[in-house]
């Protein structure tokens, strides 16, 4: 059964959403479209857990939307001084400054140019919930490729690089930035370190498969072993056989373990349609905005082996997985087919979470409710 509101002429919308439950194996999922700044349709459904259905302010983990979220709130520190994105991360954090790390900027590392997508000494057990041991350990290591010169996606090592930076500008960490100076101003259910308080409103996550149970990267050559790291080293750190644990949840892993309502994403993302302000509450200026929006790295990506395309923290569309037509727009998928992103030509804001790991790539889930959005304009 799908609850919720759906303007009329945004009908497809629903059609496509209910068809992901009966033909693409959905289990539990809510989509949020906003056109400008007003909300044409909310939509949930489905299983939260067995025996809970889904309820309009159900939280689910969200993987890397979460990047696009630490993406603002870096755009917002670089809006008003407090970072600098062509600044050496060695300013900040003085610790880095070694191994070959010498020239990384902080712009290095918001678009995957760091050459850091893995970390190649083997972390023991639960390393990904401790800030201060990965980002030590990150610290270290010496860069898979010369920084600058490629870029590969930094899929679980993304979080802890930008987050210990922001965290040395300011004192405080991407989940409090977020919590205080764009979620709570904006209203917008967003959350990157979840308080216990808000554990009972959390979708239980199916995810089927487990960790390896032994390391593997031994019989491995340097871009496998990089490739496996990035996502098996410690072997919880994508959130696999962890992910619906209340560690896992209270700690801030701003790569992967945000969670949000398709609502809360979709308003953050109706804000940044706008150019940053929303009903009066401005969480970045739009010289900002502009900036971590221009393309920074693109091509083949050294770590996904496809073609990936950034600005400074933000996914941008790309043909191969379109968001809309428009050229700008801007936002970033997460693992299994959640999506957050905004078109400021259409003034077009969607959020879309779930609880059933889909494809990773190309997801027909996500692909079918964007199309059908369009379909309505």
């Amino acid at each position: 059964m799908i609850d919720g509101t759906c303007d009329p002429r945004f009908a497809p919308v629903r059609e496509a959403f209910a068809d992901n439950f009966a033909h693409r194996d959905e289990r539990g999922a809510a989509v949020c479209v906003t056109v400008g700044g007003r909300v044409v349709a909310d939509l949930w459904g489905g299983r939260a857990a067995e025996g809970r259905p889904w309820e309009p302010d159900t939280l689910v983990n969200v993987f890397s939307i979460g990047k696009g979220l630490t993406a603002l709130v870096t755009a917002r520190l670089m809006d008003d001084g407090r970072l600098d994105a062509d600044a050496p991360v060695a300013r900040y954090w003085p610790e880095f400054e070694k191994a070959g790390k010498e020239g990384v900027t902080v712009g290095h590392l918001l678009s995957h140019q760091a050459g850091l997508p893995a970390l190649r000494r083997r972390m023991p057990p639960g390393a990904m919930l401790d800030r201060s041991v990965m980002t030590a350990a990150l610290a270290e290591q010496e860069p898979w490729w010369p920084p600058g010169t490629a870029h590969g996606y930094h899929v679980n090592t993304f979080g802890f690089l930008v987050g210990e930076v922001v965290h040395r500008a300011t004192g405080r960490t991407v989940g409090e930035l977020l919590r205080e100076e764009v979620a709570r101003p904006l209203d917008a259910d967003v959350h990157i370190g979840l308080p216990a308080s808000e554990h009972r409103r959390v979708a239980e996550f199916a995810w089927h498969e487990a960790p390896p149970e032994d390391d593997l990267s031994a019989s491995m050559d340097e871009e496998r072993l990089m490739e496996y790291n990035a996502y098996f080293n410690p072997g919880g750190l994508s959130g696999m056989g962890v992910i619906n644990t209340a560690a896992w949840r209270e700690a801030e892993i701003p790569s992967t373990n945000a969670h949000a309502t398709a609502r809360g994403v979709a308003r953050v993302y109706s804000a940044l349609a706008a150019g940053g302000a929303l009903g009066g509450v401005r969480v970045v200026g739009a010289d900002a905005l502009a900036a971590a929006t221009t393309e920074q790295s693109s091509g083949r990506d050294r770590v996904l082996h496809r073609p990936s395309r950034f600005g400074l923290g933000f996914q941008l569309t790309q043909p191969e997985r379109p968001l809309g037509p428009d050229p700008r727009a801007f936002g970033h998928f997460g693992a299994g087919g959640s999506l957050g992103f905004c078109d400021p030509g259409a003034g077009v804001a969607f959020g879309y979470v779930m609880n059933e790991m889909g494809p990773r790539w190309q997801n027909p889930r996500n692909r079918a409710l964007v199309d059908a959005v369009y379909a309505s304009l």
